[in-house]
């Protein structure tokens, strides 16, 4: 097991490893000083791994209960969020008691940002279940739901208790699932040189998944405790986001986060490399990465669609926004823009 410390307004330990599931009660007790427990999952996770974790909790003197919701990025509404707080109060918690978020990035932040809503905030506990939500969502506390103009537009930064990933729990992920968090290690190694990059190039980055999920959260955990707020530094984990998001609207949600951001990666470094941002070493090592991941590398929207998407993007101040753009692999840059420049790096990204 590999234990990572992230030294946030609330610091707090990251723990990546086999078999931490069945151990999350008695990991989570002395950081817990009520002993009412309430397991929040999608009712497509909740069947693999509810039990064990309700089992868990109740071995280490937890009133351990479930609240069950449908999956899908498309009930991360505030209906959804209204009907997890709803629970918690029903079933009695106190702001000395705990919610344990068991699944995804969709759960990690709905059930997080019901956490930090309930009785003013309680505490969370964070099981990512997939390797996307262990990589990227597990750390750094921001919380969310989205509204019809855009995707986390309601939300609070607020810091987990305790993450347990459970690398034991990427055995059940579908190849496309598995994909979205081969994007997210991809990113990563973009924004820093280090081991990560050795790791992806190397033979066989799959059998070396426990130190890949570690390297991702230490290099986001640094840029946590540098930026909290998301006003400097952290934004360079946006690297893809502007475009990927706005791929994401235009499909009504049916494209996927991970290939979202893979293509919006895609994007902004062809247009990097036609503008001599970065040479063309580095948009063949994107794509070369890109590709053995089984990740897409096109756009299937045009520019308008795209810039009218991008519109809603959170990250925007006024009529500016910020750029992540590659300089070259293992060094990315914040760059400030607007919409004429957005549009004009589509035309050549895309």
């Amino acid at each position: 097991m590999t234990e990572i410390r992230v030294r946030a307004s609330r610091p707090y330990s990251v723990r990546i490893g086999g078999g931490l599931l069945p151990r999350c009660g008695e990991l989570a007790a002395p950081l817990i000083e009520g002993r009412r427990a309430v397991v929040c999952a999608g009712e497509n996770v909740f069947p693999l791994y509810g039990e064990t974790v309700l089992k868990s909790l109740r071995e280490a003197g937890f009133e351990a209960f479930a609240c069950v919701y449908p999956a899908g990025e498309e009930v991360k509404t505030p209906e959804t969020l209204v009907y997890i707080i709803n629970k918690l109060a029903e079933l009695g918690l106190t702001r000395a008691d705990a919610v344990f978020a068991l699944g995804g990035g969709v759960t990690g932040d709905m059930a997080g940002l019901a956490a930090a809503l309930y009785r003013r905030g309680i505490a969370c506990v964070l099981l990512p279940t997939t390797l996307l939500a262990a990589a990227d969502a597990s750390v750094g506390g921001k919380t969310a739901v989205d509204l019809p103009g855009g995707k986390n537009q309601m939300g609070v930064f607020s810091q987990p208790r305790l993450v347990l990933c459970d690398t034991e729990t990427f055995r059940t992920l579908p190849r496309e699932v598995l994909a979205e968090g081969w994007a997210e290690a991809v990113k990563c190694a973009f924004l820093r040189e280090g081991p990560l990059q050795e790791l992806l190039l190397g033979e066989t980055p799959e059998e070396r998944i426990e130190e890949l999920v570690a390297e991702c959260v230490k290099l986001k955990a640094g840029l946590v405790e540098a930026d909290e707020r998301d006003q400097g530094a952290r934004r360079l984990l946006n690297f893809g986001h502007t475009v990927g998001h706005a791929i994401e609207r235009c499909s009504g949600w049916r494209w996927h986060h991970g290939p979202a951001v893979a293509v919006g990666m895609a994007v902004m470094t062809r247009a990097c490399a036609a503008r001599g941002f970065c040479d063309a070493e580095t948009l063949e090592t994107l794509e070369t990465l890109l590709r053995r991941f089984s990740l897409p590398l096109r756009c299937p929207y045009g520019a308008e669609e795209l810039l009218a998407a991008a519109a809603s993007d959170k990250k925007r101040a006024g009529e500016r926004l910020t750029l992540v753009l590659p300089r070259r692999f293992g060094r990315c840059e914040l760059v400030e823009s607007d919409d004429r420049e957005l549009g004009e790096l589509l035309a050549l990204g895309l």
